[in-house]
């Protein structure tokens, strides 16, 4: 359920020369704990692993999709329970909470070397080695994802743009749309922190028994990290298109992963940087030469 995710606030407006006071609107930003239980939890004492600075709303759909993209839930293997405690009502800094109950046994909760702190732009804030964060990702996805046509590559940030009701009111949040082969929203969440967005609709999906995303396109409002494409590996998720630029180890996880991604998704016109066969563009010559003789 959404929470409160815009507070007013007086402001000087300074435009030309007037000056006047004016209200504005803000995004709001609040800690979340999100916290796991192993086992039986009448008897197991809840494990915080990570507060995280995020719009409130969805918490459980955040906790979720944090989880299984650190390694510590799987798409086959949804939680037994999730638990979410608000913050308190007007007091400064409070966090609110979500414990999230693990099936069975549980898995080893190993993966998660972070700090107890993350704020709202840290994707991988506090893990031990790059290593690491290899080998939580390293999960291939399957050959042969339906194609994908650049007429609707080209279609997706105007559809992100009118399902962002709180950026409209605020300017001030990331979001994360997940769509499918044909173009179709299948969600959309909006967060002060880009990767919070991404966990938020990737839990979302896992909660509905919709993963893994074998035919879907996840569209991001900022830039394509590692991070982000390491969360959409673990969901399955084929297609990653970004409205900025990707990094170089995003490109690199990308085209492991067999993942295709594509930057700079604005003004009619896209980079596919991993993958490129998956896209089809219409008009295009029939003997394009692949990305590999462009750079050779």
């Amino acid at each position: 359920m959404p929470g409160v995710q815009t507070c007013e606030t007086l402001v000087r407006r300074v435009q030309g020369g007037h000056d006047c006071p004016a209200r504005d609107l803000l995004a709001v930003e609040e800690p979340l704990e999100i916290r796991v239980v192993v086992g039986d939890g009448a008897t197991v004492a809840p494990r915080t692993v990570a507060v995280t600075m995020r719009t409130p709303g969805h918490d459980a759909e955040l906790a979720v999709g944090f989880l299984l993209a650190e390694g510590v839930l799987r798409d086959d293997a949804p939680p037994r329970a999730v638990q979410v405690e608000p913050a308190p009502v007007g007091v400064l800094g409070a966090a609110g909470s979500v414990t999230v109950h693990l099936a069975g046994d549980g898995p080893t909760l190993a993966p998660l070397a972070r700090h107890s702190y993350t704020s709202s732009a840290c994707g991988v804030c506090g893990r031990v080695s790059l290593d690491a964060l290899l080998a939580a990702a390293a999960r291939p996805l399957p050959a042969g994802a339906p194609p994908i046509d650049a007429a609707l590559v080209h279609a997706l940030p105007a559809a992100l743009r009118r399902a962002q009701p709180v950026f409209a009111d605020t300017g001030g949040l990331h979001a994360a749309a997940l769509f499918d082969a044909a173009g179709r929203l299948l969600a959309l969440r909006e967060d002060v922190g880009r990767h919070n967005a991404v966990d938020k609709v990737v839990g979302a999906r896992l909660l509905a028994g919709a993963l893994p995303a074998h035919d879907g396109v996840l569209l991001v409002s900022g830039r394509a990290s590692f991070e982000l494409v390491q969360k959409a590996v673990a969901a399955g998720i084929p297609v990653l298109a970004a409205v900025g630029a990707p990094s170089s180890l995003a490109v690199e996880l990308a085209a492991a992963a067999g993942m295709t991604l594509l930057g700079f998704v604005r003004d009619g016109r896209f980079n596919v940087y991993a993958d490129a066969d998956r896209v089809r563009a219409a008009g295009a010559a029939a003997a394009a030469p692949a990305l590999e003789e462009v750079m050779a």
